[in-house]
Formats: structure tokens, C-alpha cells, sequence
């Protein structure tokens, strides 16, 4: 679970085992943005699959799964476990797989391996390059040492009660010589009331913490008369004399009210007589329709986004939608995405009449869901900068193509929900530092920073591949995105640079990726979809050294 912003955690629940329609379809009022067309796809970006040739893929990624790890030199203990494919224009397979050792999970194991048209393997991109090899699998440290080991690793534990529920074994393999170890889950709230959900890698002979990563991550929404973007068009559902808001067109995407509990429950589905949503105006009611527009709305464009610009067809691309929630929590002022409930939820802000619901929030939290289901970057370290990161671009991404004159397409993170008090954006994309805490450019340290901040490399990164160095006013916002020794990089502009992103982050990256790895992977995604020669590499090579990422 990961928030739009950075909050200190207080863990205060359980400990959990980690596993890791006939009705007409009806409109209500009118867009203010036009519907965009889809641009004709490169031979080497991902193609749209429909569910049940996306079904057949995995089907047979599935049965040839012992012949691939043998092919690709895995052990006799290791097994591959597929999770997603993604097929080119040209035909390329993209196979991502989780691995297995000795029947155990093995994090940090995942890899991509990629075939041609023809079958033939083209190369293969893995989490690590160790060999998986355990001498024993018997733990030294029991399940409740491992529970107790947890809890005590979750810095910021708060009081309330807590239980355990046991903790799987796996190997872990993320970083150094793959070790047999616990993965444990512990529960509860951050100190914003943001759901927390800890995993953490404890070594099972030494009791040692190996990893812990955050699995809450946060973001916002809109459609109908909505706060932030104006009147505009939602896709409804007639059930009866009410209306849902429920769209049958985009996977089934519905929005429901908290009316302000934070139980795990979904909440009570909105409903209308008149089709009608809305006021365009804060309000503190929790019966107020107007930010469940926005959840709507940012649901709707960010779902047109990713099946126009990358013929992508749901956060997971098996033509299913998530659901949001909004109202959630007495002034809570953050927004999340939950992997498990497969939902975004919204709080109404510091006094209940702002909710986070803004188109770029939006995007931001379901894109950390589509990050979920390729990459599954760590969300910590340097991968979880990459993993924030990816939400900002893609939200970024979302806000330009709604081309919403209410809300017009920025660099700028979270500019219109005024969480500061002050009127200033969350984060800035060209020069990062501007929040004062953000990393504009990397060091050995920037790891080590809240995730919210050491993203600002990969921002700065995409500023500059889309935007350029130096001075720049896009849509009446001005810019100036500065250099790590003052060179001067030249943009390749927005579209490209968002193919690029997603390309690697789907087909190159995995769980553990750092920014070095980053590099490696847009480089990669550069050379399949423009070639190695090209402008696009150049200054893909360019706007990282300019971000001190060599």
C-alpha cells in the first residue's frame, strides 16, 4: 500500500500470513474535453489483448514453464510461476515470472524473459543474477521469534493490540547470497490513519531484518459536477428508477461512501434519481456526491489513458477495473491504493471538505496498481523511489491527456487539492528540490530517503527526456529544470518519453530495480522502440547522466 505523500507509520493492529448487469447503460452530462484518438502504435510497443488471448498467453507461458526454466538455466529446484505477459506489435512475448525453490517463494527471484516471434528466447532480465542455492531449509528461528522479530523491526509501532498470524517461509533473495527467511505482515495504521500493511524479510537462522517494504500506497478522482475538473461526462449504470455509479464500459469500475469509517468493507455504492451528480462545490456532508465524481471521472480518464496510450486494459490488464472509495476517515488527508482490496480510497482532507480526489491524485494511485501487476517494484529503497516515481509520471501522464481546461496538464504533483495550506504543489517534476525534500539528482545516500522523495531522480529524469533542460511555460506554468554539472539536455517530448517509461517498466524491470538498473532498462525500452542510434537513446543516456545516474 503506498500514500500520495510521506507520513511517519504507527502500526496498531494484527499481524497477518503474507500471500502475497442487464440493464441499459446510460451518460450523464457533458465532457469539456474532447475524446482523444489513439495514436498508431510503434512495432515494438505492447499491443491490445483481449482477455482471451491474454488467457491463452499465460496458458501456454504456464505449460512450458519447466522447459523455459531449463532453457534459461535455473536449478532442479527452482520453478517459474507466471504473472503477466505482454505482446508487442511485432509480435515479441514478453513473459514476467515469479520463481520458486524447493516449493518455497523467492523474493527478489523475479525475471522477464523475452521470445521473438519465432519462439526463439531473445534475452532474459532478472532480479538477481545468483545462482538460488540453500544449503538448508530447516529454520533456526521459530514462527513466533520471527512474528515477535517483526514487530520489533516495525520502527514505529504504536499501542493497540496485536496478534499474530503466523509468517510464511521464503528465500529471499533481493540482495546479497540468497538465505532461507520469514516473510511476516504486520498490520495496522500509519499516524494519518492510512491503512499499514509491513512486510517484513527476517533471516531464519540469524533473527537478522533483511528487507521491509510498505504495501499501502495512496492517491484521487473525479466526474459529473466535480470539484476540480468542472462538469464533465461519467459513464452511469440504470438499475430500476436509480442510478449507479457504476461504468460497464471500463471493467465495471464503481465508486462507493466510507461516510467516513475506515473498516476494510467497500462502503454503500452511490446511487441517484436524476443522473445528475454533484455540486461542483466543497462540502463537509459525507451524502455529498461531488467528490465521488472525481473518483469517478479520474477512474474513467486514467483507464482511457492506459488502453489509448499503451493499449493497456485495466490496472491489470485482463479488462477488469478496481474500485474506488471515498469519504474515508474523519479528516484524513491522504488518498491510497490497496493491492489486496484491489481499490483506491480517498480521504476529504484536514477539514472534511477537500477531498484528494484531483485527476494527476487519481492516476497516481491506480498507476501504483498497474506497477503492482508488472514490475512489482519493492516499495522501499531505491526501487520504491522508482516505484512513486512511476505513479507521478503515469499521473502526469493522465492529467495531460484528459486536456481538462478545468485542470489543465502539469508538471506539478497534487497542485489543486492544497494538502501544504499554502497553494503549492506536493512535488515539482522539474527541479524536485523545489518541495525541499525531494533528491533532484542521485548520491549513495538517496536510498535512504522516504520513497515520496528519493522519486524525485526518476521525475527529474522524465522532466528532462520530455520537457528538456533550462526555461520552459507549458500551459501557462513556468519551468526551469536545471543539470547535475550544467549540461544541457534537449526533450524528446512527452509521448515518447511515456512509451519509453512503460515499455521498461513492463518488460524490464523487476521488484528490485534501482536507478542504475533504471538506466540499463530505459536504455533497453529506447533501443526496441527507436532503435539504438537513435535521438531517443541519446537523450534517454543524456537526461540520466543529467540526473547523475551514469
Amino acid at each position: 500500500m503506498s500514500p500520495l505523500y510521506a507520513r511517519h507509520k504507527r502500526t496498531t493492529l494484527a499481524i497477518a500470513t503474507a500471500v502475497a448487469a442487464g440493464a441499459l447503460l446510460s451518460t450523464g452530462l457533458t465532457s469539456t474535453a474532447a475524446a482523444r484518438p489513439a495514436a498508431k502504435p510503434l512495432a515494438s510497443a505492447p499491443t491490445l489483448l483481449s482477455a482471451a488471448a491474454r488467457t491463452t498467453l499465460i496458458q501456454q507461458a504456464a505449460a512450458d514453464a519447466t522447459e523455459t526454466a531449463r532453457h534459461i538455466g535455473l536449478g532442479a529446484k527452482e520453478k517459474l510461476v507466471v504473472k503477466d505477459v505482454v505482446k508487442d506489435v511485432d509480435g515479441t512475448v514478453h513473459t514476467r515470472y515469479e520463481r520458486t525453490y524447493a516449493g518455497l517463494p523467492v523474493l527478489g527471484g523475479d525475471l522477464v524473459v523475452h521470445t521473438s516471434k519465432s519462439g526463439a528466447t531473445e534475452g532474459v532480465t532478472r532480479a538477481t543474477g545468483r545462482a538460488i542455492k540453500v544449503a538448508s531449509l530447516k529454520p533456526q528461528l521459530t514462527t513466533a521469534k520471527a512474528e515477535k522479530q517483526a514487530l520489533s523491526a516495525a520502527k514505529t509501532l504504536g499501542s493497540g493490540k496485536s496478534a499474530a498470524d503466523g509468517s510464511r517461509k521464503v528465500i529471499w533473495a533481493g540482495s546479497g547470497t540468497p538465505v532461507l527467511a520469514y516473510e511476516t505482515v504486520v498490520g495496522g495504521l500509519q499516524d494519518d490513519g492510512t491503512p499499514s500493511r509491513l512486510h517484513v524479510v527476517t533471516d531464519a537462522a540469524t533473527g537478522k531484518k533483511l528487507f521491509q517494504h510498505q504495501d499501502v500506497e495512496t492517491a484521487t478522482t473525479g466526474t459529473g459536477k466535480s470539484l476540480y475538473s468542472g462538469t464533465v461526462s461519467l459513464n452511469t449504470y440504470s438499475s430500476g428508477s436509480t442510478y449507479q455509479l457504476y461504468d460497464t464500459t471500463r471493467g465495471g469500475h464503481k465508486v462507493y461512501n466510507k461516510s467516513h469509517g475506515t473498516s476494510s468493507s467497500a462502503g454503500t455504492l452511490f446511487t441517484d434519481s436524476d443522473n445528475v451528480w454533484g455540486t461542483g462545490k466543497a462540502s463537509s456532508s459525507t451524502t455529498d456526491q461531488t467528490a465521488a465524481v472525481d473518483a469517478a471521472y479520474g477512474a474513467q480518464v486514467t483507464w482511457d489513458f492506459y488502453k489509448n496510450t499503451f493499449g493497456r486494459s485495466g490496472i491489470k490488464n485482463d479488462g477488469k477495473a478496481a474500485y474506488s472509495r471515498v469519504h474515508y476517515g474523519n479528516k484524513y488527508e491522504n488518498a491510497f491504493w490497496d493491492d489486496d482490496c484491489f481499490c483506491m480510497t480517498y480521504g476529504d482532507g484536514a477539514s472534511n471538505t477537500h477531498p484528494l480526489t484531483s485527476l494527476d491524485v487519481a492516476g497516481h494511485e491506480m498507476s501504483h496498481g498497474v506497477t503492482a501487476n508488472t514490475a512489482g517494484l519493492d516499495y522501499s529503497d531505491e526501487s520504491g523511489g522508482l516505484n512513486e516515481a512511476t505513479s507521478d509520471i503515469f499521473g502526469t501522464g493522465v492529467e495531460f491527456y484528459a486536456a481538462n481546461s478545468s485542470d489543465p496538464g502539469d508538471y506539478l504533483i497534487g497542485e489543486t487539492i492544497n494538502l501544504n495550506g499554502d497553494g503549492t504543489p506536493l512535488r515539482y517534476m522539474d527541479q524536485p528540490s523545489k518541495d525541499g525534500g525531494s533528491a533532484d539528482y542521485w548520491s549513495s545516500s538517496v536510498g535512504d530517503e522516504d520513497v515520496h522523495y528519493s522519486s524525485g531522480v526518476a521525475n527529474h529524469f522524465f522532466y528532462l527526456l520530455a520537457e528538456g533542460s533550462g526555461s520552459k511555460t507549458i500551459n501557462g506554468v513556468s519551468y526551469y529544470s536545471p543539470t547535475y554539472k550544467n549540461t544541457t539536455v534537449t526533450g524528446i517530448g512527452r509521448a515518447k518519453a511515456l512509451q519509453i517509461w512503460y515499455k521498461a517498466l513492463t518488460t524490464y524491470f523487476t521488484s528490485s530495480t534501482n536507478y542504475k538498473a533504471a538506466r540499463t532498462g530505459t536504455l533497453s525500452a529506447a533501443a526496441a522502440l527507436y532503435g539504438s542510434s537513435s535521438t531517443e537513446y541519446k537523450a534517454v543516456a543524456a537526461a540520466w547522466s543529467a540526473v547523475n545516474v551514469g
